[in-house]
């Protein structure tokens, strides 16, 4: 685990406020929040597992993937607040990294494998089943992320610098020894984003459900797109859900880290 420092760092140096959903209706009123970015907990496994849920490919494994990550302590970011409830586990956001070496015994594991390679097209397949390998030099993770759709465009930069942050650290100071380390030092992540396409139809635009994963994929080698399984959601089956899976490289990742920058910032950065 991460030691306390660590986590303190990243509450004292990282925090940000940001205003609750917006609203043009005068009976609504708005919330001030103070959103804090935690190590992963077990406290958090429900908050996790009701994001993921929104996302259609992953929530049949919703439950074990939300396992995974409170687990997965070293490489894993939690937004939450401070008073916004009586408890201390609500979850605006998270993002994490699942090796898929590690974990590779793992029945959601495998599930995700499985959709990425049933689905992939004939061009990429090689590379898919390379990267999925475990054979890479560098090991390939799930990176798997969510978060509230009204969260600000901030706190979606930071929630992702976390990430990174985490990802440098556990490469040095992970405990398990010189094996673990290695296990984290991630060459390449593949995203499994959910996604629609405008007018619905077969040929209309991708349009991401995040924003952040259009620059995720802009930055990667390669992105490909299938039907996402049938939810039983009337909200999410209004429209045909698709899911964008998108392999980048660590480099592609930390350009896309820039470009993010850039979007929220402008000039600033």
């Amino acid at each position: 685990k991460k030691n306390g420092h660590k986590k303190s760092k990243k509450n004292e140096q990282n925090k940000k406020k940001g205003k609750g959903a917006k609203s043009t209706e005068p009976t609504v009123d708005k919330v001030n929040v103070d959103f804090i970015f935690c190590d992963m907990n077990e406290k958090f496994f429900f908050g996790i597992k009701t994001l993921l849920l929104s996302n259609p490919t992953l929530a049949p494994q919703s439950s074990a993937l939300a396992d995974l990550m409170v687990e997965n302590v070293s490489v894993g970011t939690v937004i939450s607040a401070e008073g916004y409830t009586d408890g201390d586990d609500d979850v605006f956001g998270f993002a994490s990294v699942l090796n898929v070496t590690s974990h590779g015994s793992q029945p959601c594991i495998q599930y995700l494998k499985k959709q990425c390679l049933d689905h992939c097209p004939a061009q990429h397949r090689e590379e898919m089943v390379t990267v999925l390998s475990g054979k890479t030099k560098r090991p390939a993770g799930f990176f798997l992320h969510a978060r509230m759709i009204n969260m600000p465009l901030e706190i979606t930069e930071v929630l992702h610098q976390q990430l990174v942050v985490d990802m440098d650290w556990a490469v040095d100071n992970a405990e398990g020894g010189e094996a673990m380390r290695k296990s984290l030092d991630f060459g390449a992540f593949v995203v499994m984003a959910p996604c629609t396409r405008s007018g619905g139809g077969d040929n209309g635009m991708l349009l991401y459900k995040h924003f952040d994963d259009e620059v995720f994929a802009s930055n990667a080698e390669f992105v490909y797109t299938f039907d996402a399984p049938k939810t039983g959601s009337e909200d999410l089956d209004k429209e045909k859900q698709l899911c964008s899976v998108i392999v980048v490289t660590k480099t592609g990742h930390r350009r896309a880290m820039k470009d993010l920058a850039k979007m929220i910032h402008g000039g600033e950065k």
